[in-house]
């Protein structure tokens, strides 16, 4: 089965973790390919997902200018066409890109032009998910979440919370998400991935989010698994990145055909496709082959992403005649 040429759904992208050789090199020249596996490509394990994250630090460090800010979208927007994307959902933390001397609406605005003209060059609807981090302060989240509220009728679809959940508590950003539930600003948070169901428990408790990032650790907690099927909680499955980061010794550790099984509504990511050097082709591939997934298996995670996106009812009802035409 060629899962390439299909189209698919992906609500779990990185920016930052998203940079081609290509753009690279364009941003650097003097950049080599070996350079460039060993500073953005991530080892298939990592001592864990802290570690893991370091190899975002480069894309950041290229990505403190309009111009470059607005050449990495559009370069994932290649990718996200070469891998038959339908519809995707691409986040960021604007704050890292201040370096510079951008303003953080500069910063969202030039993604924002770069998303309508990925649009435009590909004929992909994306939308643009704004994230605070783990170590932010409350100032900061606070202020992401309002840049995601002043953007919303610009590209912006909503609000996340991502980097290192097990090393930084809940409490600065409890105001953040408490604006964005007021406001109506949808909302996806990480958690379940470097913590257990404890932190998914608490992720929901305190955020309110409609979706879990990663969320795989779930399975740790039957009480959890009723709570997220009974409120329709999506989780946004990134298989090579929890083998990556060591949440699981081997793919075939992988809960991901136990959540699937259990009737939860998940979805099917590549988190970094640089730092996990992989597309979602390859993640399909590799279901298919551990898990003996197919055809219906993949199809019903891309029907569970378009139902857990956030998107316009009438962009959501394009795509399931899409993939209904496509899939069969």
């Amino acid at each position: 089965m060629d899962f390439s040429i299909l189209p698919k759904v992906e609500l779990h992208v990185h920016l930052d973790c998203s940079l081609s050789y290509q753009v690279v090199q364009l941003l650097n020249p003097g950049i080599r390919p070996e350079q460039y596996r060993a500073e953005f490509v991530a080892p298939a394990k990592c001592a864990g997902l802290a570690d893991y994250i370091t190899r975002a630090a480069k894309g950041i460090e290229l990505m403190q200018t309009e111009t470059a800010l607005q050449l990495v979208t559009l370069d994932l927007f290649s990718q996200l066409q070469a891998d038959h994307v339908a519809y995707a959902e691409i986040r960021f933390a604007p704050f890292e890109h201040l370096q510079g001397g951008l303003s953080p609406e500069a910063v969202v605005q030039a993604v924002c032009a770069a998303l309508a003209e990925g649009f435009r060059q590909t004929g992909i609807p994306a939308g643009l998910l704004l994230c605070t981090l783990r170590h932010y302060d409350a100032a900061r989240s606070m202020a992401t979440v309002r840049l995601a509220d002043q953007f919303r009728s610009s590209g912006v679809v909503g609000f996340d919370i991502a980097s290192d959940e097990a090393g930084y508590p809940v409490d600065a950003h409890i105001a953040a998400f408490d604006y964005a539930f007021t406001r109506g600003i949808p909302c996806t948070a990480h958690a379940g991935e470097a913590r257990g169901a404890d932190s998914v428990w608490e992720t929901l408790r305190y955020f309110h989010p409609r979706r879990i990032g990663h969320g795989v650790r779930s399975m740790e907690d039957s009480a959890l698994l009723d709570f997220l099927k009974q409120h329709h909680i999506h989780l946004e499955v990134c298989p090579t990145s929890n083998i990556q980061t060591n949440v699981y010794g081997a793919i075939s550790d992988h809960p991901v055909d136990r959540l699937f099984r259990a009737g939860l509504s998940i979805g099917i990511n590549t988190d970094g496709r640089t730092i996990s050097n992989t597309t979602l082709a390859t993640e399909y591939r590799q279901l298919q082959d551990v898990f003996q997934w197919e055809k219906a298996q993949l199809l019903q995670c891309n029907r569970n992403a378009i139902e857990a996106a956030f998107a316009p009812d009438e962009l959501k009802a394009a795509l399931r005649e899409r993939l209904a035409a496509a899939w069969g």
